[in-house]
């Protein structure tokens, strides 16, 4: 063998050899990170005297824990699940249709100060939300709309996050197909209906997806404006739901894998939509 061969054979098993090694540092991260998921989820189908064994597989499954937390009369499971994805499913259609209409119109159309009002608009990301509780409690108690299914979905349907993603998605069409539009007599809500908001659709996927896992999993909103049992959403009620089962550990680890399946199957299905959204907008935004 050469010198050059030789040369060339070292520099390839070295980059090979730190390929595999971070690989596997990478992978070991990845084993450590799910162990707690793991345990959960077998957890969950122990009987409750196995619990505290080191044993992490039960040595009899218990798939009953699942229709006692789900048929449970203490706590109303289903109506909290269904409250969860109702809310999250209205909150996500609103905002993808808000943030898309103010997108269209910060992106595609032309007015005076509207730069200026987009940074302002921008700018309210800035503000934690603990500021703005008080305000909205405020505006809930003025509009009667404390303890209801609008109280949740209304304030949260209008996202300056939202208008962002949507409106660097809109900036990538070419303004020569609003131009044909304009001179075939098209309104802009025939523009925006019929030509950008099809092209925008990696976008808005992408936001769907953001809005919908953020909502559901929302805390602390239908804590402060919710007192009604009916109306508890999963994050709430699961909160009593440990003061019931407080001792039963292997019944919450049951409502646990049943409160976040949703998300895993949302985010298993739309996944190569999200990747290719986010690419879409990464490179073109």
């Amino acid at each position: 063998m050469s010198t050059t061969e030789n040369g060339e054979f070292k520099r390839w098993w070295f980059r090979a050899g730190r390929f595999q090694a971070s690989h596997a540092l990478l992978l070991a991260f990845a084993v450590i990170s799910t162990l707690p998921f793991l345990w959960m989820i077998f957890a969950s189908f122990k009987p409750l005297n196995e619990i505290e064994l080191l044993n992490p597989l039960p040595t009899q499954w218990r798939p009953e824990n699942y229709t006692e937390v789900w048929d449970s009369k203490d706590i109303s499971f289903k109506k909290y699940y269904f409250n969860s994805v109702f809310v999250a499913g209205w909150v996500t259609l609103l905002t993808c249709f808000t943030s898309s209409l103010a997108g269209y119109a910060f992106a595609r159309m032309k007015w005076p100060g509207r730069d200026s009002i987009f940074k302002l608009y921008l700018a309210t990301m800035m503000i934690p939300a603990v500021v703005t509780m008080i305000p909205n409690y405020t505006l809930m108690v003025k509009l009667h709309l404390l303890d209801s299914y609008a109280g949740l979905i209304v304030p949260a349907s209008f996202s300056a996050f939202g208008t962002f993603l949507v409106r660097q998605f809109m900036l990538t069409v070419s303004p020569s197909l609003d131009e044909a539009a304009t001179i075939d007599g098209a309104s802009h809500w025939r523009i925006y209906w019929d030509i950008i908001l099809p092209l925008a659709r990696p976008g808005l996927i992408v936001l769907s997806l953001f809005t919908f896992m953020g909502n559901y999993g929302s805390f602390f909103w239908p804590l402060v404006l919710i007192k009604s049992e009916h109306l508890r959403t999963l994050p709430i009620g699961m909160v009593y739901f440990d003061t019931v089962y407080g001792q039963q550990t292997n019944l919450i680890m049951a409502a646990s894998v049943m409160n976040i399946a949703p998300l895993i199957v949302l985010f298993v299905v739309m996944q190569k939509y999200l990747v290719q959204g986010i690419q879409l907008g990464a490179v073109k935004g």
